[in-house]
């Protein structure tokens, strides 16, 4: 289903996006992307704050400590 598309006036200092719109964004980035604006709302946190929040078990008591082996096969 395609959302309906609003009109706007540009003017000399830019175009007003309206609130509604925007849901409940504080912040946007906006940028220009195959001849296209594109509006994304920006997250209030981090997304990496969250890695390791849900750790997946696998049977290596100390992942962490030999990472490299584990990935590559040795330590540096």
């Amino acid at each position: 289903m395609k959302a309906k598309a609003l009109k706007a006036k540009v003017t000399k200092r830019g175009l007003i996006v309206p609130k509604s719109l925007l849901a409940e964004a504080e912040e946007v980035e906006i940028r220009k992307e195959n001849h296209r604006i594109i509006i994304s709302p920006i997250s209030k946190t981090d997304p990496i704050l969250n890695l390791g929040k849900n750790p997946v078990k696998c049977g290596l008591p100390d992942g962490s400590e030999d990472h490299d082996r584990y990935l590559y096969g040795s330590r540096p």
